[in-house]
């Protein structure tokens, strides 16, 4: 059941599904006696024919394929190419420098990919790492990995369910089945009864599943199906499974199709095979445009060098090969692949320092896009801890509990109190004292406070208590919490039972238990009070009841006084008690009912065989106790560095709507006054997922927003709501850590697990893991990736830049034929792949490396559509491109025709000779000029628009005089750039200078007196790329100044009373659904 059964069943199989007939069917099948279990020799044998007990993580960090992927995208196959034909006319130099640069692409990638596979597989957690079971006749604790079919576990309130079981024993069993159906109430379980085979997981009530939390009771069960065989195992397997990925025929109503729609199928399915391949149409935007520009270069080095063919007259002379490859390599950006490998990586560790595990190098990129988030609220915007934040108690007043960061101790808190109940809000709020609530003083000084905490502690069957100086906690969240309110007063239930349930020392002994059932929604308990410790005599006997309000006021025909004394409840107390409901509720509190009897039936030998119709009567009111799950203290502003970023907030959650809506409106996801809005947006904002749901998707798309909140929400809701989001053009992100969350994980554009409480099939769903469970964590990842956009077009800019002055160099230089009449380069091959990987490799690396711009978090997501290659860029990369290639083409003509004697030699492509020294020395001052240009262009990337002379705004005491050297302080703030352009400056030096390397591999002498063209060349790109910039702000400054907005984010326009980046504001005026969600942001603040 661990194993992959394909060649058929195993030994101890079952036949008939577990849930169908009685456990002792089960265990006769299993081999196995419930109270010896399997002997060690037998679980041996088993293991070794189902395997461990853990779910598949599939084949694992898989080297070959991670190797394929880097060998398989278009640039490297450009450049397989190049390196081909090099090596077919016996070009061996540039030959070899190509293959180095292919492997030097290959390896570098391949070691940054493993390492990622291997940080992911070292975060994966598997279940409970340690299960009891029966073997031996004994109870013993063994790793979940060692249990096989057959064995008996035991199960106590807070363990986690190892495998799935077939329940022998049951005990008020609860468990937590969120991760796997979703469900956010506890299931109770019985090991009676048998049930359709056909019936739903959820519905399996005599099965306790893998993975799920027992949260109350204890039980005793038989493994029937470990690992892959659970049913949370087959959800794993069923969202692995990839889809066909052959195009379906399309076939007429009688299921006929024509050898056309076969033909049709197939060449659809060698697209899809070969876009993928080529991987235009896999992966991030950013991934699939830079694999389109491949292409398009691929195109464009193949029109060079047809180029090149044609002015030489198809001639198949190795100078003209030669040259026609060097154009080609000119257009193809050799060091894109690794440098953009590289700043994803060196992204990803910082992310990690940060609480951020991203799965794939890529997905930084993509959630700098993101212009949705969709949130569960449990665990996520919240500390998913229950506190009991309210209580009161009739005839005595309201108790208040401050916020805490530790919803488990009931020493800190601090705790008010006023006379009254909820709805009275005049009331003067007292501070009680820590040290008297901890004594038991204030309980014990009314009765009617005792009355009120015996439900509290004693209905109630969660544990609190301390170990190492820690407090913890097992057993439902809801029990939980209202135990804790119980502690703060020094009135837990294990003191009151005197530790143990069947304690013979205790003051209360409890004679029956009903447990909460969905039908009931009420729990109730019938406790003895003992006349003296361990008598078995009670001097009074005391029914306990907690539940819901609906369910358990209509019980209550008295209500308490102040003195603890029952008296007849009126219409004015019902409507009290209905208003502080209200109250409570709306300020996001789940609001349950206390109330208590003493019970004077006659005394019994056994009390188990009371019906509880018979208990629960005649009950008297005693308060109500509101629960919070408080968010967490960073959500809120999380939430509002979200929307200056222009980046919705969705809350997607299993509450209550007033409960959600409390919540969100806590945390910002909501205006606090939303009801202002116009009617239809207002009804927009906040949803139940069952009306959500009814709506057509043609419905969806003409809300005029879509929901805020959806409250009681399904997974096929998620889903429905990523799809709408895709529908508006918006690119999502979807948090979660369910195993039903993993469908929307994987429809969103970036699905987001949390790595505490998440399972391993919404981990493998996901793109990125959150290893503290923590929505601001979130906010990290946005500017991790908005910074690596940002720096991914530096680099792209300066690369492309670089591609078009080399291209354009070569083209023109056609025009320079020698006494062959062949075409002389002023650029040799080997130049151009160095001033591409080693002149301006690392500096691009260190453009990936800038840190993030402070306006960062203040700007909307870039658009997805139009990514890195927008018009500033395209034109940029072309008017820089070109200003090179002007100089570098006028250094090679002002060394041949304007200090020489215009002699461009024979056969100056191939080898050094006296008569190519000319062509040698002009090529090497080229060779200097593009190269410095390259370095200095590194420089001019730092900002797009602001001068390199002045990279930040003016500070409150600028002066004229700064400018003389802020320049220096500026360029040294990115340290790994700088000393990059530095390294580029005197790695120079060898090629031109060392024997053989020089005239052999790089085509060209050094150079002496020439270094005056190149520092007066080099003075002319400076100042031809200041001029651009310098009309660039001109430009914009003018464009901007009729929409309103700041040239280089500086400041920010205030907009309806909140403060918002320009763009935001745009949006807001042209965008319907922005400008309604500001209006009600405005008139929140009014």
């Amino acid at each position: 059941m661990g194993k992959n059964q394909e060649k058929g069943p195993l030994p101890y199989d079952l036949d008939t599904p577990a849930h169908t007939v009685s456990f002792e069917d089960i265990l006769q099948k299993l081999s196995v006696d419930q109270n010896a279990g399997l002997t060690d020799d037998e679980a041996t044998k088993r293991k070794a024919l189902y395997g461990p007990n853990q779910l598949d993580e599939g084949p694992g960090v898989q080297p070959f394929r991670i190797l394929v992927h880097q060998v398989a995208n278009a640039l490297t196959l450009v450049l397989i190419m190049a390196m081909v034909a090099s090596f077919a006319i016996k070009s061996w130099i540039e030959g070899g420098v190509i293959t180095f640069v292919i492997l030097l692409n290959i390896v570098v990638g391949f070691f940054q990919e493993f390492s990622a596979e291997k940080t992911l597989s070292s975060i994966r957690a598997l279940g409970s790492p340690t299960a009891r079971v029966i073997r031996n006749g004994e109870s013993q604790v063994i790793p979940t990995g060692e249990i096989v079919p057959g064995d008996i576990v035991e199960l106590v309130t807070g363990n986690t369910v190892p495998a799935d079981l077939r329940l022998i024993e049951s005990v008020n069993l609860e468990t937590d089945e969120a991760l796997l159906t979703g469900e956010s109430l506890p299931v109770a379980k019985t090991s009676h009864g048998t049930f359709d085979a056909d019936i739903g997981a959820g519905d399996r009530l005599n099965i306790a599943f893998s993975s799920s939390m027992v949260t109350k009771g204890r039980a005793k069960g038989v493994v029937i199906s470990t690992g892959m065989q659970t049913e949370i195992g087959k959800i794993a397997a069923a969202l692995r499974k990839q889809g066909s990925k052959l195009r379906p025929v399309k076939r007429k109503e009688d299921g006929s199709a024509g050898f056309h729609r076969y033909v049709q199928a197939w060449a659809l399915t060698g697209g899809d095979a070969l876009g993928h391949f080529l991987g235009i149409n896999t992966g991030t935007p950013l991934q699939r445009k830079l694999s389109k520009l491949a292409i398009l270069l691929f195109f464009i080095a193949c029109i060079c060098a047809l180029i090149v063919e044609a002015a030489n007259n198809f001639s198949s002379k190795n100078e003209v090969v030669i040259y026609g490859v060097a154009t080609g390599l000119s257009m193809i950006p050799a060091s894109l692949i690794v440098v953009l490998t590289i700043t994803m990586a060196v992204g990803t560790k910082r992310m990690s320092k940060r609480n951020v595990i991203v799965r794939k190098l890529d997905s930084l990129e993509a959630l700098g896009a993101v212009t949705n988030i969709c949130s569960d609220k449990t665990g996520t915007l919240t500390q998913g801890r229950m506190v009991a934040k309210a209580a009161w108690i009739s005839g005595r007043g309201t108790f208040s509990v401050a916020t805490t960061r530790e919803p488990f101790d009931p020493t800190v808190g601090e705790v008010s109190f006023r006379s009254g109940p909820p709805c009275a809000q005049a009331e003067h709020e007292a501070h009680l004292d820590l040290a008297q609530l901890q004594s038991g003083t204030f309980v014990t000084e009314k009765l009617a406070t005792e009355r009120y905490m015996n439900i509290a502690s004693m209905a109630n069957v969660a544990h609190i208590n301390q170990v190492d100086g820690a407090w913890q906690a097992r057993g439902d969240p809801t029990e939980i919490a209202i135990q804790v309110f119980a502690s703060r007063f020094n009135w837990n239930r294990q003191r009151l039972v005197g530790g143990n349930d069947d304690s013979e020392t205790g003051d209360w002994h409890c004679l029956a238990e009903y447990p909460f059932d969905s039908d009931s929604k009420r729990m109730s308990v019938l406790y003895g009070r003992r006349s003296a410790p361990g008598s078995e005599k009670f001097s009074s006997r005391w029914v306990f009841s907690k539940g819901a309000l609906e369910r358990l006021l209509p019980l209550c025909i008295n209500i308490q006084d102040d003195n603890g004394a029952a008296r007849p409840m009126t219409d004015a107390d019902l409507r009290t008690i209905n208003d502080s409901v209200d109250f409570l509720a709306n300020q996001g509190l789940r609001v349950l009912c206390l109330a208590s009897y003493e019970w004077t039936g006659p005394e019994m030998d056994d009390y188990s065989n009371l019906e509880r119709k018979n208990v629960e009567q005649n009950l008297t009111f005693c308060g109500l106790v509101g629960l919070y799950d408080p968010p967490r203290p960073e959500s809120a502003d999380a939430v509002a560095a979200c929307a200056r970023a222009s980046v919705t907030v969705h809350m997607l959650t299993g509450d209550h709507p007033g409960t959600a809506t409390a919540i969100a409106k806590q945390v910002g996801i909501i205006p606090s006054r939303y009801e202002h809005l116009a009617a239809d947006v207002a009804e927009s904002m906040v949803m139940t997922a069952m009306k959500f749901d009814k709506l057509s998707d043609d419905e969806v798309d003409r809300l005029p927003v879509l929901p805020r909140v959806i409250a009681r929400c399904t997974p096929q809701t998620k889903v429905r709501m990523i799809e709408a989001l895709h529908r508006r053009g918006k690119f999502a992100a979807m948090t979660g850590d369910g195993v039903n969350d993993s469908p929307s994980l994987v429809r969103a554009d970036v699905g987001i697990a949390m790595g505490q409480s998440g399972s391993d099939v919404a981990k493998d769903a996901s793109d990125i893991i959150l290893t503290d469970d923590n929505f601001a964590s979130i906010l990290n990842a946005v500017e991790e990736g908005r910074r690596l956009f940002d720096n991914i077009k530096r680099f792209v800019l300066h690369v492309l830049a670089e591609n078009i002055a080399q291209a354009c160099t070569l083209l023109i230089g056609l025009a320079f034929k020698d006494a062959a009449g062949n075409s002389v380069f002023p650029l040799a091959p080997v130049q151009i792949l160095w001033v591409i990987m080693a002149t301006s490799g690392m500096p691009d690396m260190g453009l990936g490396m800038e840190v993030a711009v402070p306006d960062i978090m203040d700007r909307p997501p870039h658009d997805i559509k139009t990514g890195v290659f927008n018009m500033e860029l395209i034109v940029d990369m072309v008017v820089y491109g070109l200003w090179m290639a002007t100089l570098c083409v006028s250094s090679f003509v002002l060394m041949i025709w304007g200090f020489g004697d215009g002699n461009l030699g024979e056969n100056c492509n191939n080898s050094y000779s006296e008569q190519c020294s000319l062509v040698f020395r002009a090529r090497a001052t080229t060779f200097v000029c593009l190269t410095w240009f390259a370095l200095f262009l590194a420089w001019e990337m730092v900002n797009f628009r602001r001068s390199f002379f002045r990279q930040n705004p003016r500070g409150e005491n600028h002066c004229w005089y700064h400018v003389f050297y802020q320049w220096w302080i500026d360029s040294r703030r990115n340290p790994f750039l700088f000393w990059a352009i530095v390294a580029g400056f005197v790695t120079i030096f060898p090629t031109l200078y060392i024997p053989v390397i020089n005239h052999a591999v790089f085509k060209h002498e050094g150079i002496t007196w020439e270094w005056g063209i190149v520092v007066v060349e080099s003075i002319l790109f400076f100042a031809g790329c200041e001029a651009w910039k310098w009309a660039k702000r001109i430009f914009f400054r003018r464009r901007d100044a009729r929409t309103g907005r700041d040239l280089e984010g500086d400041n920010y326009a205030t907009f309806g009373g909140s403060v918002l980046t320009a763009t935001t504001v745009e949006s807001s005026l042209n965008g319907k659904e922005d400008k309604a969600v500001e209006e009600g942001r405005t008139g929140s603040r009014q």
